[in-house]
């Protein structure tokens, strides 16, 4: 096989934007029904609907949800905790209307929840109390316009569609767990201007016979420690993470005081942005199998809740999540250095897994396959930081001898949330065209304890922006890439770090912003209510300190900008609108410098259609290749640029 020479940037790869769009599912939610299996696929082929699948043991697989229902709920905006499943019957939120369908075989998905024919009332993460027909469930309230969105745990009829409150009071609730007996519930409840991962606080209550709640008791938590999944045990013991030793460890309650079941320095929790996440399931009473993380890398254990000993299970995967089990087998989705997320089952008994489903179906030659190595690296105050560093490669090009690849820095979003080490085809695109990527854990992510995580506090725009160019820096001082032809790009906080990192510093040559936060003070009076405080604890109170949030915003400071940028916004986002983007397009327009702004009808916050994923992957690639002057080795939709 003949090498080609070829610049970095321009080499021909097969791993394009129609292959990656038009092979490519969202997987999620795996749940276990008797023996049947289902979860949920998110078609961008189908506009981003997200889909319940059932798969029985003989391996007929069936779409549960009729093409016009799309079961995905907006409590919180970001949703999650969309559908759950009783003894073959499924319930979901629907997201046209944001109410509960029952749906039954292949019958006509029916109606449960009555309050309100419109989206205005929205419920998410619902349980099934079956001995008292009901369900029980977040809502979250808009029908009040002139005030913020009440959220509130309620009990759903299933005979007649009436609700009654559980609990309320409190900003926010989650996590609602029935004792296997029925006899006791509990829920995760926390107040601005607190997130989850700050600090929330677990709650239980006894069920009395006639479905009233009674003893309701605090058992853990508080501001500064943050529980994660509470979960009972088949023999009806509550257990849950929290991190007060400054790691998310599992603990159990016997009514009175906690303990830990095994503690290391490791993370068994994860940042509770979407609902029905689980990183621990009951293969019975005596066993738990569990995900946990080290240094961003995740793996497979279980404990034994009788001895309090933990175990290792060797596996290939680097990233686990969503977490299930029953005697014997254990159901999660889960991804490797060479394989991108599938549904997985695993025989506990053999170790032997099998795939159900694949995030995509695709066989790629190794040969174009770049896989990440962990980094550490030295940035401010003597500290270190982390990320993940993807060199070119392509079996059939080579850079010239006399050059160093181009490098793209990503900036993950949240800013609570952690990038992770797997195969990632929209990384691959990039990698098997010659360039590097340092894909950046900065201080503020999760995976690495409480500690680094509250790095961010107080400095957003100022720590994530000093790791995210000594990383780069780091790279360029071991000669692994072009400190001249740098580039950083995010969506939505990671679009923030992005333009925080192009304005106030001057490292990097060009970048783009994917639904990224401008001005920090349009945000904080323009944003949905689960994240209307987070700044409080990441800049500063406002109004109080609205000096930080002016200070930190990079569309007042668009002078000291000198390089490109693109931008890609879509117009239906709730959780950074469009006048983000165009604020600063505008900036950048008038000052003459390169720029680009291309805007999605229809899309929200973070892009589910297949034709815009498309379009923002290739019109990024594109923009660069103008930039910096390199030829692209396929033709790809051009992109209008403004000024250059």
């Amino acid at each position: 096989m003949t090498v080609k020479t070829a610049r970095y940037g321009s080499w021909k790869s097969p791993i394009t934007s129609d292959l990656i769009v038009s092979e490519t599912i969202g997987l999620s939610q795996p749940r276990l029904d008797g023996e049947d299996i289902y979860w949920i696929e998110m078609r961008p082929s189908e506009k981003g609907r997200q889909v319940i699948v059932r798969q029985t043991p003989d391996g007929k697989r069936t779409d549960i949800n009729p093409p016009e229902f799309n079961a995905r709920t907006r409590v919180h905006e970001y949703g999650g905790g969309d559908y759950v499943v009783h003894d073959g019957t499924v319930y979901f939120s629907n997201f046209s209307d944001q109410q509960i369908y029952r749906q039954i075989g292949d019958a006509k998905p029916e109606l449960v929840t009555k309050e309100c024919s419109e989206d205005r009332v929205r419920y998410a993460e619902a349980i099934v109390d079956a001995p008292r027909d009901r369900l029980i469930a977040i809502r979250e309230d808009h029908r009040q316009s002139d005030q913020q969105a009440e959220n509130s745990l309620v009990a759903i009829s299933l005979t007649d569609g009436t609700t009654k409150t559980i609990a309320r009071g409190n900003d926010f609730f989650s996590s609602p767990r029935l004792s296997p007996d029925g006899s006791r519930l509990a829920w995760l409840t926390w107040n601005h201007p607190n997130m989850p991962w700050d600090g929330c606080e677990l709650w239980g209550v006894e069920i009395a016979a006639d479905g009233s709640n009674v003893h309701p008791q605090l058992i853990a938590g508080g501001r500064r420690e943050s529980i994660f999944q509470p979960e009972w045990s088949p023999d009806n013991v509550l257990h849950f993470v929290s991190d007060r030793t400054g790691w998310w460890n599992i603990y159990r309650s016997n009514g009175e005081s906690v303990e830990c079941l095994h503690q290391m320095e490791a993370e068994f929790g994860a940042p509770q942005w979407v609902f029905g996440l689980s990183t621990y399931a009951f293969e019975s009473a005596d066993r738990i199998v569990c995900a946990f993380v080290e240094k961003g890398i995740w793996s497979l254990g279980t404990i034994d809740t009788r001895e309090r000993t933990f175990q290792r299970i060797e596996t290939s995967y680097t990233e686990i999540s969503f977490v299930r089990a029953s005697k014997n087998r254990a159901l999660l989705r889960a991804g490797s250095l060479k394989e991108s997320l599938a549904i997985i089952q695993m025989d506990l008994a053999t170790g032997e897994t099998t795939k159900l489903q694949e995030n995509n179906k695709l066989k790629i030659d190794p040969g174009y396959i770049s896989e990440p190595t962990p980094i550490e690296f030295p940035t401010e105050d003597g500290l270190t930081a982390h990320g993940f560093y993807y060199p070119p490669k392509n079996r059939d090009f080579a850079g010239p001898a006399d050059e160093r690849p181009l490098l793209l820095v990503k900036s993950h979003g949240g800013p609570t949330s952690a990038t992770v080490a797997m195969l990632i085809l929209t990384i691959q695109y990039w990698t098997s065209r010659g360039v590097a990527i340092l894909d950046v854990n900065y201080g503020g992510s999760t995976g690495y304890g409480r500690a680094y995580r509250e790095r961010l506090n107080g400095t957003w725009g100022i720590i994530d922006v000093d790791d995210c160019i000594n990383g780069a820096k780091f790279l360029a001082q071991r000669g692994d890439v072009d400190q001249d032809r740098s580039m950083i790009d995010g969506g939505s906080a990671g679009g923030y770090t992005t333009l925080c990192a192009l304005t106030f510093r001057d490292y990097f040559k060009a970048g783009a912003s994917y639904y990224g936060v401008s001005d920090l003070e349009a945000l904080e009076l323009d944003t949905h209510k689960f994240e209307s405080k987070y700044s409080d604890n990441l800049i500063g109170p406002y109004p109080g300190r609205r000096d930080l949030y002016i200070a930190r915003s990079p569309v007042h400071f668009t002078d000291s900008l000198s390089c490109p940028v693109i931008f890609f916004q879509g117009l239906e986002d709730k959780v950074v609108p469009p006048n983000q983007a165009e604020m600063m397009v505008d900036a950048l327009r008038k000052k003459g410098l390169p720029v680009a702004y291309v805007a999605f009808e229809g899309e929200q916050h973070g892009f589910r259609r297949a034709e815009n994923i498309k379009r923002s992957l290739d019109g990024e690639m594109y923009f660069y290749s103008r930039v910096f002057g390199f030829e692209l080795a396929d033709q790809v939709e051009p992109v209008e640029i403004e000024n250059l």
